[in-house]
């Protein structure tokens, strides 16, 4: 899950509240630029299960071994599969590259390139221990690096989440090596076309938004992690309170409506059904009780810090992009992204019907057939051109 605020909220604390179109902003023009120093040995070639080591996580069921490539400081994990145009996939909060399962095997038959990174502080890809190296500019040095050490000049990045995040600012931060973007859920702004909102917000703001509570080093980590399979459990749902109807007649201050997610987990009683197999729940909750959640909280933390917006010459976006939306994204409403035809000039949108946040994962048959229907027209393979 993946914030964004205001300039104006930056450096305000965490008393006002954060609406999740609002964090949405905040990771967009409020990031910091540092240095990073986290060097990791390397080797760009894939490794069997058995070179990982007892110590570490097994590869992602359904995506093959991964290679290890040095980017930005960081060593990262990297799953591919195919040939032809590259697409690479960027996933979100607390996700992994095994959250793109659905997709990798299907982008790549179709004739392209699919890439699933573990980004930094996930997974098998570690992350330097300091809360100010996660910020949006290290996150998309971290993709442009990657690029480099798989010898790709350009690529298509689809995004859902934090990741939506990432790749809506690829081609703000690193044009040459954009040649699209798709974002699932997340939206993006742009700070000269700003427009009211279409839709009014179905979260009751307060300091316990649960962007706020991720904020203090350990707090966050101390419920996420008492019982990682009670939090997986938590997450990855779909119907119950995350349908808009029902999540819309919860008391205005219930922890639901406030988006407390914190006191959610800890109340551990969710609604709606698990649409994970007991395989899938498995190498998430493995993955997460080895990490621990720190890696992808100090996303949150580090969007806070300032200095993006001076990175940034041009906001408009010039490259053909994709907004996908799901119907019942309580959060990321799908009219959080009216306002981006007005800086995009190759925009299309589309609505998951009967679906909530976690779209290629809940609804992956339907995304992957409006990924490829889009690639086929703006990017064709070799086998179409």
């Amino acid at each position: 899950m993946n914030p964004y605020s205001g300039l104006d909220r930056v450096g305000k604390g965490v008393e006002s509240g954060l609406s999740r179109r609002e964090a949405l902003r905040l990771s967009a023009l409020a990031l910091g630029s540092l240095a990073i120093g986290c060097g990791t040995d390397s080797d760009d070639a894939p490794v069997s299960e058995a070179a990982l080591g007892t110590d570490a996580v097994g590869y992602a069921p359904g995506l093959g071994a991964p290679r290890f490539v040095d980017t930005n400081g960081i060593r990262m994990a990297v799953y591919e599969q195919g040939e032809g145009v590259p697409v690479v996939f960027c996933h979100g909060f607390p996700e992994l590259a095994f959250s793109w399962r659905h997709q990798v095997p299907a982008v790549a038959e179709a004739g392209y390139r699919a890439i699933a990174p573990d980004q930094r502080g996930y997974g098998l890809t570690k992350g330097p221990e300091a809360m100010d190296q996660y910020t949006l500019l290290q996150l998309c040095g971290d993709m442009a690096g990657m690029l480099d050490a798989l010898e790709i000049d350009k690529a298509v990045f689809c995004g859902h989440d934090w990741g939506g995040g990432v790749v809506w600012m690829m081609p703000r931060l690193h044009p040459d090596r954009v040649l699209g973007v798709i974002g699932v859920n997340t939206p993006t702004s742009h700070p000269a076309h700003q427009r009211e909102p279409t839709e009014q917000s179905l979260i009751v703001r307060s300091e316990r938004y649960y962007t706020n509570t991720f904020q203090p080093l350990g707090d966050a980590e101390a419920v996420l992690e008492a019982d990682v399979k009670k939090t997986f459990e938590f997450f990855m749902r779909r119907g119950g309170i995350w349908n808009v109807e029902a999540f819309a007649a919860l008391p205005e201050d219930s922890p639901e409506r406030r988006l407390d997610l914190l006191t959610m987990v800890q109340a551990g009683s969710p609604t709606g059904e698990m649409f994970l197999t007991d395989e899938e729940l498995k190498f998430f909750v493995d993955s997460f009780e080895r990490t621990g959640f720190t890696g992808g909280l100090n996303w949150y933390r580090a969007a806070r810090l300032p200095g993006l917006a001076e990175a940034i010459s041009d906001w408009d976006i010039h490259v053909p992009s994709l907004y996908v939306g799901a119907e019942n994204d309580v959060i990321l409403r799908p009219s959080s992204s009216d306002g981006m035809v007005d800086f995009i000039a190759d925009f299309e949108r589309h609505t998951v019907a009967d679906c909530g946040h976690w779209t290629q994962q809940e609804k992956p048959e339907e995304l992957n057939r409006v990924i490829l229907d889009w690639l086929a027209r703006k990017f064709p393979n070799q086998q179409t051109a």
